[in-house]
């Protein structure tokens, strides 16, 4: 993460707030700052989302392409993440600086989504053990202000739910196997997200934990927690993370408290996203022709 250097005074502030529930910007411990959304942002790709959180900026593109199944599942499609860090981001992503926290986010992600209640990968196979759909998810972190992974998910989840996928028809002649796209732009199908998780972080400040920790709150943080939690509160990947440890009733109080908060970002997000897919259909629908 991006280091940032604070007074003892600082510190004791940031630590002492926390532990009466009032942060520096006036927050409780477990709410998230303001969040930006904006879907359909790049008109290359089969769907994309750009958040803001706070001063943490995130474009996440989708691509998705006919491929081969893989053996070990021949009945179902992929899906593959890639995290860039932008030197623009921050000094330390110049060069090579970026590759080990653009790592750790994809590798996070791709846990999180290694779930089969999570993304339903059956339907985005075409011909078992032949061809498949694969869905490559391209992540760019713009800015850096802290919560890098909970916001990297949830733009995901964005750009996931933003994704069409062509309509395919599959004919069988003669032992050939023809595919033919639809020629019409809406004919497409869209993944079902509603399950997909979102990651949330709770870092440890003193004996208190806080989701969406801010730069100042990270480097008063000596361990954190990050949990993939889905719309019903299940959890699909936990990572920790820092050189601090936790006790039992620790772990089980942040693990209610991302279980909480989790199934209640995931509530607010798909609801803001199903009403801006609804404004954007009617936006469609207008013109001299209706």
């Amino acid at each position: 993460m991006v280091d940032v250097q604070l007074s003892d005074a600082e510190k004791t502030y940031i630590i002492h707030g926390a532990q009466d529930n009032l942060r520096e910007d006036g927050r409780g411990c477990e709410d998230y700052r303001h969040l930006e959304i904006e879907t359909s942002v790049v008109s290359t790709t089969s769907g994309s989302a750009k958040i803001r959180l706070a001063n943490t900026e995130i474009l996440v593109g989708v691509k998705v392409e006919l491929g081969e199944t893989s053996p070990e599942n021949p009945d179902k499609g992929r899906i593959e993440f890639f995290v860039d860090c932008s030197a623009n981001a921050t000094p330390e992503f110049e060069g090579r600086g970026g590759e080990d926290l653009a790592n750790e986010i994809s590798n996070m992600l791709a846990r999180a989504y290694d779930c089969p209640s999570c993304l339903d990968m059956r339907k985005l196979c075409v011909v078992e053990g032949k061809k498949c759909w694969i869905v490559y998810v391209d992540v760019l972190l713009l800015e850096c202000g802290g919560s890098l992974f909970d916001a990297s998910s949830i733009a995901v989840k964005a750009a996931l739910y933003n994704t069409s996928i062509p309509r395919l028809t599959v004919t069988h002649d003669e032992g050939h196997t023809e595919l033919e796209l639809s020629d019409d732009p809406y004919d497409v199908q869209r993944l079902d997200v509603y399950n997909s998780p979102c990651i949330v972080t709770l870092s440890k400040i003193g004996h208190s934990h806080v989701v969406d920790a801010s730069q100042k709150e990270e480097a008063c943080c000596l361990a954190r927690l990050m949990l993939a939690v889905t719309d019903k509160g299940c959890v699909t990947a936990m990572k920790k993370e820092g050189s601090g440890s936790f006790d039992v009733s620790s772990i089980e109080d942040m693990l209610e408290t991302g279980k909480k908060v989790g199934q209640s970002l995931n509530k607010s997000l798909m609801e803001v996203l199903v009403s801006e897919d609804r404004n954007m259909k009617k936006k469609y629908m207008t013109g001299y022709l209706r």
